[in-house]
């Protein structure tokens, strides 16, 4: 029998974020942070957090509010709570925390894991990156995963509407 109730720990507030990060750096792992919205979990969404993984120890992925959420995507989204979509990643295994922000940006949750490296999905440049200049000002990396074609979450629920 597993244990699920494990997942839901992975859902770190800021303070226990900023213990699992001391955590983290008194062990010698390096840290991976990645963010997104994350509404409907698609195999896109695996890839590009599957990618994230393989470049540290340790993967921590912020998900934006419910609030930020429909300030960035509109009235309509998201689609899952705020709460689902946090759950979701937790339990993933490639997560090992899983933080919410309400910001519009990632950028003080960038500030203050100072990540080793910052990676991001999609069509960016690094300069289009946030907080790309302050990781690679403290000599961290900033990846750019490419998009896997024909998975969206904006694509999916299109479709959902035209069924």
């Amino acid at each position: 029998m597993k244990i699920t109730a494990f997942i839901q720990h992975k859902i770190l507030s800021q303070q226990q974020l900023k213990q699992f990060i001391s955590v983290a750096r008194l062990t010698g792992k390096s840290i991976a942070f990645t963010n997104g919205c994350f509404d409907i979990l698609h195999e896109g969404h695996i890839y590009s957090l599957s990618q994230a993984a393989k470049e540290a120890d340790c993967l921590i992925v912020g998900v934006n509010s419910d609030a930020s959420t429909k300030k960035l995507k509109g009235e309509n989204r998201p689609v899952n709570t705020e709460h689902s979509r946090s759950l979701l990643l937790a339990s993933l295994v490639i997560a090992d925390a899983v933080i919410i922000f309400d910001e519009d940006t990632p950028i003080n949750l960038i500030n203050l894991i100072r990540p080793d490296v910052l990676v991001k999905g999609g069509d960016y440049t690094i300069d289009q990156v946030v907080g790309a200049q302050e990781v690679m000002a403290y000599g961290g990396r900033v990846i750019i995963n490419p998009i896997i074609e024909g998975f969206s979450t904006s694509g999916l629920i299109d479709k959902i509407r035209n069924l």
